[in-house]
């Protein structure tokens, strides 16, 4: 059916598409990418109050869309599984020249991007018409997103749990409908944190998957993964295609896949042998019931599918791991405070960034290099560790987070040490970490509620993303999920913003 006069009904309509079935609808001459567009600039108006896009870039999405149009290049189909679908880019790590780039900082409010990251030239070479940014903490500190810059992103599901971080902007966009997808960022968690909040599908790629290009070789010393927040897993396996790949130059990269990710998922795994733990592996309170019953529940569903599932918890230097990660963050906000005095022309000072910003500053400018490198050591060492007991394994099944989805106010707040606010964060997220330091592949799915309703992830990892994406496909038919809509779904009434 061809949408000739778009109306708020018909934008709610297309926003009920995932991005593949959007791109279908294009290529089939169902509805063009500057109807696809409109639709989404209706979704996003109604759904202001969430905070989710704080920056617009509308005209550049016209003028994308309607190129494509006039090229032809979407009714050929050879445009691609994605073209013509309306994007968002997290305002972190996905860089558009010419585009502002806050960063979530408060010291970066004027701060315009130089270059386009290579991530970005991807999901424009694959189609995806890109018409905003989203909120995000600053610098992506946070597994919350509640900047004091742009203030707090409201979750669709409530206003009174975060939508997580630091991907948060991103994750509030996709589960309200404004957009099938939206970019992300993972250092700790933070695509599979907002993801578990938000009742969404959240990859994080193997190390190595994608590129840094063309400012850097990787991220935190390649904690730093980039992928999407979807709903659907075909989605998020169509936009790991678009941007898997390495760019010349790059200091090392992963084993391209044997097959498309989009082709991939379409095929069930073999059985496979999956490791379950529920317990956290930092010390802390116990896993929130709630929790341990969506990963019990989610065991007991692949045993159905036919795989084999064991209990047993991997053993890791907790304390080692969480002081890397604190050393390797305080380093990296070292980067951020330079990057404010060039563009400030002078000499940041505490209140240009958030409480917790500067503590992490203040430590990262007295941090000594034998630290540092005692910090990648670490990680390598940690790594070894962690992967020596999966030998064996094709998985490891966890919670994302080790309790329904929090409040605001709690993973942004300033402690005396770096070291003291990741204790917190881990209390909460638990295995999201271990991810990051290993290189994992790590994927996040809404399979799981609490008693009140709210979403709860549960998480898989894997050495690589295929298998994972092949797991979370036959999880997605078994447990349905696309089809939920929260209170925020962009076309209900709005339940206001977050609690003050």
């Amino acid at each position: 059916r061809i949408i000739r006069t778009m109306d708020f009904a018909d934008a709610v309509e297309l926003g009920d598409v995932d991005a593949v079935g959007q791109a279908a609808l294009a290529a089939a001459g169902e509805v063009t990418a500057a109807e696809l567009l409109e639709a989404a600039l209706l979704r996003l108006d109604a759904g202001r109050d969430l905070n989710a896009v704080i920056t617009d870039l509308f005209a550049r999405g016209q003028q994308q869309a309607a190129d494509l149009d006039a090229s032809g290049v979407l009714r050929t189909g050879a445009a691609g599984p994605l073209a013509g679908v309306p994007f968002l880019l997290k305002d972190l790590g996905a860089s558009l020249a010419g585009a502002p780039e806050a960063m979530g900082s408060r010291a970066l409010r004027t701060h315009v991007a130089a270059e386009t990251a290579w991530i970005v030239e991807r999901y424009l070479d694959a189609g995806l018409v890109v018409f905003g940014k989203t909120n995000t903490p600053e610098w992506g500190n946070h597994c919350t997103t509640e900047p004091s810059l742009f203030g707090p992103t409201v979750n669709p599901w409530s206003p009174d749990i975060t939508p997580g971080g630091s991907s948060g902007g991103s994750a509030a966009a996709v589960a309200a409908g404004i957009v099938a997808a939206a970019s992300g960022g993972d250092g700790t968690g933070s695509i599979r944190v907002p993801a578990s909040c938000c009742g969404l599908v959240g990859l994080k790629p193997r190390r190595g998957r994608t590129s840094f290009a063309p400012g850097a070789g990787h991220g935190l010393e390649g904690l730093v993964n980039e992928h999407a927040l979807t709903r659907t897993v075909r989605d998020s396996a169509a936009l790991l295609d678009a941007v898997a790949g390495m760019a010349v130059g790059d200091p090392y990269s992963a084993p391209p896949p044997a097959e498309p990710y989009l082709q991939a998922v379409a095929t069930p795994p073999r059985s496979q042998r999956i490791l379950m733990a529920t317990a956290s592996p930092f010390p802390g309170p116990a896993t929130d019931p709630a929790v341990v019953t969506a990963v019990q529940r989610t065991a007991s569903v692949l045993e159905e599918l036919g795989h084999a599932i064991e209990a047993g918890t991997p053993r890791i230097d907790a304390d080692a791991i969480a002081d890397a990660v604190a050393v390797l963050h305080t380093v990296s906000n070292v980067a951020l405070y330079d990057l404010a005095a060039e563009h400030l022309g002078r000499q940041p000072r505490e209140d240009d960034f958030e409480p917790s910003t500067w503590v992490m500053i203040r430590e990262g400018l007295t941090t000594s290099g034998a630290r540092y490198a005692g910090a990648i050591a670490a990680v390598h060492a940690q790594t070894r560790r962690f992967a020596v007991q999966l030998v064996g394994f094709d998985a490891l099944l966890v919670p994302t987070l080790l309790t329904p989805p929090p409040p605001y106010r709690l993973l942004d707040q300033p402690r005396a040490t770096t070291r003291a606010f990741f204790d917190v964060e881990f209390a909460t997220t638990g295995w999201t970490s271990l991810a990051n330091v290993t290189g994992w592949a790590a994927i996040s799915v809404p399979v799981g509620e609490t008693p009140d309703g709210l979403p709860i992830g549960v998480q898989l990892m894997a050495p690589d993303e295929e298998i994972l994406l092949k797991l979370a496909a036959q999880l997605e038919v078994a447990l349905p999920w696309a089809g939920r809509r929260p209170p925020g779904w962009i076309g209900r009434p709005s339940f206001g913003g977050p609690h003050k």
